[in-house]
């Protein structure tokens, strides 16, 4: 098979076929490959029907040949500058608010084991007034 496409080359193609996966791109009247919908464009595409139609003219680079199986893999998004990342600003440490229990607090944050003897006194009260 004789062709004239190389790895690494970009050139104008035309939009054949759209599937769920990728879209075929028409090279010339003979050879045609897929871009993968991860090729399509920079960022994550969920529908690639939201950035090409059928007959769009578009701009490929040739990423893999398979001559033995006639395919060609293609990247729209190597032909396009990567969009710029925004910088990060280092994150403040949060500040943490703390909590001081004075000794004479009756409600609060208080462990189980505080509490433990003032619910059995309270259970028992009760026991003996509903025993009256």
């Amino acid at each position: 098979m004789e062709n004239s496409f190389e790895v690494g080359q970009v050139l104008e193609g035309k939009v054949t076929g759209i599937q769920p996966y990728g879209a075929f791109v028409a090279l010339d009247d003979k050879v045609q490959g897929l871009v993968h919908i991860s090729e399509v464009t920079h960022g994550f595409v969920k529908d690639i029907n939201e950035h090409l139609t059928l007959g769009d003219q578009v701009k490929v680079k040739i990423l893999q040949i398979d001559e033995a199986k006639n395919k060609y893999s293609l990247s729209i998004r190597a032909t396009e500058e990567a969009p710029k990342q925004s910088v990060k600003r280092p994150q403040q440490p949060k500040q943490t608010q703390t909590y001081t229990q004075k000794q004479d607090d009756q409600e609060g944050f208080n462990t189980l084991k505080d509490k433990l003897g003032d619910w059995i006194k309270q259970s028992e009260e009760r026991e003996s007034t509903f025993k009256k």
